[in-house]
């Protein structure tokens, strides 16, 4: 196995994903979507990165756009070193590098074919296993997910939630990859079964050396699985941090609305607890606001958050926010009232 110090990662470098509007009898293009629009981050290979942000920031556009699914407008992607277009051009490299499970495992599923039939379909088309060997593994499979080799028999419909997702998360390892897109695979599921299927996926990525990129909204997943946090808001990265430096020092007033949000079991620091409240919807994707995306939102918007998008900037090494004001005194001491409790 390669060093993972020395291995590639994986880069997204400006990208933009945006979904054209038709109208008219012609159907031509009127607009677009922008969906994603100029998103940039690095995932070491070996970790994870959990993509956070509210619905329709562009979380699972980004997920898809990496491994092909959503066609990128602009910007690259690379995965290990190798472009994803080449991936793309070249038959079968691209699923073998790079895996998506989805949310809902019962409708990524197919309901007439049963569990072993699944994953052997995997197996044969990407020439893992013949026909003949195909039993073995898929035994193999479903015990390296926790499963009984009998319910290789059995049909979606006849399985829990967390078995499901189980099976989809054997089927997306059946062809071996390095690389693993999860798109809020906990959030249907019980909390004891959240616990169960996040466990599983580290135990997963330290047997197999696997890179993740977690898409969810709740924090305290990320909390548990992350090693890095990119946060979204309308299409644009607003922070990126390590994991205990997001949750210890945000930079963001669209971070700090997200942590506030987060519920402190103790009742006395939550009532004494700073809000930065986001009373507005998220930024229109076909016309999206100038400046600050999260200008409307934010109580310490200026006319230059209004006027100017604020680009990344370096706060300190390894954590990066787009924020005009995040040095101000006025909002650090508002930002660090806010958190208290959170990172307890």
């Amino acid at each position: 196995m390669t060093n993972l110090d020395n291995k590639p990662s994986i880069r997204v470098d400006d990208l933009h994903v945006q979904f054209p509007i038709r109208g008219g009898f012609l159907r031509r293009p009127t607009g677009a979507i922008r969906a994603v629009d100029g998103v940039s981050f690095e995932i070491a290979a070996g970790s994870t990165v959990g993509l956070v942000g509210e619905s329709g920031s562009g979380k699972s556009t980004t997920g898809r756009a990496l491994l092909g699914l959503a066609p990128a407008t602009s910007g690259s992607v690379s995965i290990f070193g190798r472009d994803l277009t080449a991936l793309k051009a070249e038959r079968g490299a691209l699923p073998r590098v790079g895996q998506l499970v989805f949310q809902d495992p019962y409708a990524s599923l197919n309901p007439r074919m049963t569990v072993g039939a699944t994953l052997r379909e995997a197996l044969v088309y990407h020439r893992i296993a013949s026909k003949a060997d195909c039993g073995a593994v898929v035994q193999e499979l479903l015990d390296s997910v926790g499963l009984r080799p009998e319910l290789a028999a059995r049909y979606p419909l006849e399985l829990s939630g967390g078995q499901r997702q189980r099976v989809a998360i054997a089927r997306a390892l059946a062809v071996q990859p390095e690389f693993i897109v999860l798109d809020e695979v906990v959030s249907a599921l019980d909390v004891s079964i959240q616990g169960q299927i996040l466990n599983l996926l580290m135990d997963l990525q330290k047997k197999r050396k696997l890179t993740y990129l977690f898409i969810t909204h709740d924090l305290s997943v990320v909390r548990h699985v992350s090693n890095q946090v990119v946060v979204l808001y309308g299409g644009k990265v607003m922070e990126i941090a390590g994991r205990d430096r997001l949750f210890a020092a945000p930079h963001h007033p669209y971070t700090h609305a997200l942590l506030s949000a987060v519920p402190v079991p103790n009742p006395q620091i939550e009532r004494n607890r700073a809000r930065i409240d986001v009373r507005t919807e998220p930024p229109n994707p076909i016309a999206p606001p100038s400046g600050c995306r999260f200008h409307k939102s934010c109580q310490f918007a200026t006319d230059e958050c209004r006027s100017i998008e604020p680009k990344l900037r370096e706060v300190e090494k390894g954590h990066l926010a787009a924020c005009h004001h995040m040095q101000s005194a006025t909002v650090r001491r508002a930002l660090g009232a806010g958190i208290a409790g959170v990172i307890a």
